[in-house]
C-alpha cells in the first residue's frame, strides 16, 4: 500500500447533487472564499498525485499498477468534483452577481487546469519511461520538455488567478 491518504470527493458529487447550491454561499465574499478553498484543494490533490506516482515508481521494475490505478481513479474523482463546483461558482458569478469578467477568468483557469492535468499525466508516463530506460537520453529529454511545459502552464495559471483576484477586489 502507498504511504499516503487519498483525496476524496464529498459524497454529494456521487449522487448528482450540486454541492455549491447545497452550501449556497449567498454573498459574494463567501463565494470567493469557496473558490479559493477549491483552488487549495486542487493544489493538495496535485501534491498527493505526485507523491503517489513517486511511490509507484519506487515499486519498479515490477510496478504495483493496481494501487497506482486506484490512485488515478481517486484523483480523477477529486478533480472532477472540484471542477464541477468551480463551474457552478462561475455560473453564480455570471448569473447572480453579474460578473461576466470573473466568469471569463474561471473559464480560462479551467482550460489551463485541464492542460496541467494532461501534462502531469504525460510527465508521469515520461518519468516511468526514463526510469525503465536510463541510458536513453531521449527519455530524459522528454521529461525535461514536459517539465518546462508545466512551468509555463503554472505561470499562466498564476497570471489568471492574479487577474481574478484583482478584478474580484474591485467594487461591483
Amino acid at each position: 500500500m502507498f504511504p499516503f491518504k487519498l483525496f476524496r470527493c464529498s459524497q454529494s458529487h456521487h449522487r448528482g447533487h450540486n454541492p455549491i447550491f447545497l452550501k449556497a454561499p449567498s454573498d459574494f465574499k463567501s463565494l470567493m472564499r469557496r473558490f479559493y478553498a477549491l483552488q487549495t484543494e486542487r493544489v493538495e490533490a496535485y501534491r498527493l498525485f505526485e507523491e503517489g506516482h513517486e511511490a509507484y515508481l519506487r515499486t519498479g521494475p515490477h510496478y504495483d499498477f493496481e494501487h497506482y490505478r486506484q490512485l488515478v481513479h481517486e484523483i480523477t474523482k477529486a478533480f472532477c468534483g472540484i471542477s464541477k463546483e468551480v463551474l457552478e461558482i462561475k455560473e453564480r458569478l455570471h448569473q447572480d452577481f453579474d460578473r461576466p469578467d470573473l466568469s471569463e477568468h474561471i473559464e480560462k483557469l479551467q482550460i489551463k487546469e485541464k492542460q496541467k492535468l494532461d501534462l502531469t499525466a504525460k510527465l508521469q508516463l515520461a518519468k516511468q519511461s526514463a526510469q525503465d530506460h536510463p541510458d536513453d537520453e531521449s527519455c530524459q529529454e522528454k521529461v525535461r520538455e514536459i517539465k518546462q511545459d508545466i512551468i509555463k502552464n503554472k505561470e499562466a495559471l498564476s497570471e489568471i488567478l492574479q487577474d481574478f483576484k484583482y478584478d474580484s477586489e474591485e467594487p461591483e
